[in-house]
């Protein structure tokens, strides 16, 4: 947590070991200075580890062929379309969608929107890879399209024209009306801070941000967690799988980040998740 304590005469923020001279009185915009603060220390504890995960991942791979790369990246995606689609309710276990996406086996007595559904999001998945294609609204309608117009037709591809809502959730979603507004201020945000922030951090922060929108009439967690992804690989981060087992957590850290109006909540969850992930198996 980030205080405000008085000393000498003086205001000043602290956290942890780090602090921040305020003045003699405290400032009007206190809210946003705190909250800059708290991420320049996070930032401070993230980045050596993140970057160092980034040049294990890449001393990893350098010497593999292309081929390689992308069998390692389509063995990742039988398991990641596993668990964002089962996070969703898809009734399919890992070894049938992985059965399902390898070797062409169908299970028996399981929806068939289930299977289309992780179908399509395989193929979404490697297509994105595969081009290489940076986020932009254009794309990002083609990818919902691509996973769900043949399950779900009256919406793939289309935001959305009325209100939505989570079961079991308290978080609030804009109305219609306003999604194509923050829609362009996302992509705005998003092409603005791509070079600036680091790209673990800019992946949460666009999971979270886009998933804030709900700008389809479903699919907004899939396509997020997708996006999510996609920022990671384009910058050469190793990719990240929000498994099912721990989706308890994740709805946590994203319904603290919705009702307290604060992103920094999940933002902290996601980079400390990814760390957990990838730290012991990428050192310099």
């Amino acid at each position: 947590m980030v205080s405000i304590v008085k000393r000498n005469g003086y205001f000043v923020l602290k956290h942890s070991n780090k602090e921040q001279y305020l003045g003699k009185k405290i400032p009007k915009n206190i809210l946003e200075i705190k909250r800059e603060f708290l991420l320049e220390t996070l930032r401070e504890k993230w980045e050596p580890s993140l970057e160092q995960i980034k040049n294990g991942y890449f001393s990893s791979l350098k010497h593999l062929p292309k081929t390689e790369i992308l069998n390692r990246i389509q063995e990742f995606s039988y398991y990641f379309t596993h668990d964002t689609n089962k996070i969703e309710g898809s009734s399919l276990t890992p070894k049938e969608t992985y059965s399902l996406l390898r070797f062409k086996i169908t299970p028996t007595s399981k929806p068939e929107s289930d299977m289309i559904e992780a179908k399509k999001h395989h193929e979404t998945f490697m297509e994105m890879i595969k081009s290489d294609k940076d986020l932009s609204l254009k794309n990002v309608l083609e990818w919902h399209k691509e996973i769900f117009e043949m399950t779900k037709p009256y919406f793939a591809g289309q935001i959305r024209q009325s209100r939505i809502a989570v079961t079991g959730s308290k978080s609030v979603f804009p109305h219609p009306k306003f999604v194509p507004a923050f829609l362009e201020e996302f992509f705005k945000w998003y092409n603005k801070s791509k070079t600036k922030l680091n790209p673990v951090e800019l992946a949460g922060l666009v999971h979270f941000r886009f998933v804030s929108i709900h700008p389809f009439g479903d699919g907004n967690g899939r396509i997020s967690r997708l996006i999510m992804n996609n920022v990671l690989y384009g910058n050469g981060y190793p990719l990240l799988n929000i498994k099912f087992r721990e989706r308890y957590d994740y709805y946590r850290a994203l319904e603290k980040s919705h009702t307290k109006a604060e992103e920094i909540y999940f933002l902290k969850w996601l980079v400390k998740r990814y760390i957990s992930e990838y730290s012991r198996h990428y050192k310099d």
